[in-house]
Order: C-alpha cells, then structure tokens, then sequence
C-alpha cells in the first residue's frame, strides 16, 4: 500500500486530506433508496427470520431465556452440552438443567449460545462480532446455534445495524463482523438446498420482549 501511495505522488498534506475525507464520509453516511419496512419491527423479524429456516422464541425477561432454551432443546430432542458466549454466563444456566460452559468451543460442542451485536427485520439476519467476550466459533462450530436477541436490538435494516456497530466501536470494528441469515446452507450439490453444509444444522433465536 505504501508503494501504491507513493506512486500517487501525494504529499503529507494530500494524504492527511484524503483520509480526512474518508473519515467524515464513514461518519456521515447517506444511505440510498430503501424499500419501505412497515409494521412492527419485532414481528417482522420473526417472519424474516423463520422464511431463513429459523425456529422463534419470546419470553419477557433475561431471566427466562435458560428455561425457555432448556425446554426447546427438550422438545427437539438435542443436548442440553455446549458453550455460551462469556457475555451470557451470568444467566442461571445451571438452575434449567443445562449443562452450558464459558470456555472456548471444542468441535464436538453440540449446542452453542450466543447474543448478537442487533438483529436485522428485513431479512431476519443476526449481526455478530469477534470479541474476547463474544467469540465467533461459538455460533459457526455446534451444530445448534441459540441466539438471545432483546427488542431494542432489533433494527430495520442493514443500515441501521452498522450505524450500530459504528456508534458501539467507532473506526476501531473488530476484526470480524458476521451475518448469521438462519442455518447454514449450500444448493452446489445437485441445485438441492442442504442445510449445515458449513456450520449449524439449526439456528433458534430467543427473543427478550423486555427493553
């Protein structure tokens, strides 16, 4: 980059301004035209959300969301074993009867559980980000991947998500940023969808209705 550069021929002074120019428009951006997203932001998501092969959940508080995830795993007749994002520990994980631990994610961890940076309505799409408390591996490796979403971090669109992003981090983003648009899925083989071709064979979202 620094030969690209100096093959432009610029100064200190241009280079400063440049950067200076790319600064203010990362900061201020002007979206373009945008389909109109009517109705309720969270029941759009669902809808989005389970169009992406994804199951639902709501429950009113944080405190619920163990036993609201113990009694869908139990439905499904999956394990109760896995990991959970750090960020997520404090909640009773233990008092469901699910056997959840803050560590690293091993390949043969079935379930992992996660919260996310926002929600996407339009598309039904969870935003996640690499942090030490927010690890990637823990919604890419099991082959179950829970999600805990609050409503207020439920946005309209792609737009609205990295204004998110950028008002949590400003220039310095971490070095992934991941969507998640339900199960993972592949149409190479045949032109039939297959889903868990490179990651989760299923993604069920907790909603948290309470702000």
């Amino acid at each position: 980059m620094a030969r690209v550069s100096d093959g432009l021929g610029r100064d200190v002074e241009q280079v400063r301004m440049a950067a200076e120019r790319v600064r203010v428009a990362i900061s201020q951006p002007h979206p373009g035209p945008r389909p109109p997203l009517e109705g309720d932001l969270v029941t759009r998501f669902i809808a989005a959300s389970e169009r992406m092969s994804s199951s639902v959940a709501v429950v009113g508080s944080m405190e619920e969301v163990p036993a609201a995830v113990a009694a869908w795993l139990e439905e499904s007749r999956l394990s109760k074993q896995g990991v959970v994002w750090p960020a997520l520990d404090g909640l009773d994980w233990t008092g469901a009867g699910l056997a959840l631990e803050s560590r690293p994610v091993r390949e043969d961890d079935p379930v992992g559980v996660t919260g996310c940076i926002c929600a996407i309505a339009e598309t039904g799409t969870l935003m996640c980000a690499s942090a030490p408390d927010t690890p990637s591996a823990t919604s890419l490796l099991p082959e179950t991947h829970v999600a805990v979403v609050p409503v207020s971090r439920i946005v309209p669109g792609m737009e609205e998500a990295w204004a998110m992003a950028r008002a949590q981090w400003g220039s310095r983003l971490p070095r992934a940023i991941n969507f998640i648009s339900g199960p993972s899925r592949t149409g190479d083989i045949e032109m039939s969808i297959v889903l868990g071709a490179h990651g989760p064979y299923r993604v069920h979202i907790v909603v948290v209705s309470e702000i």
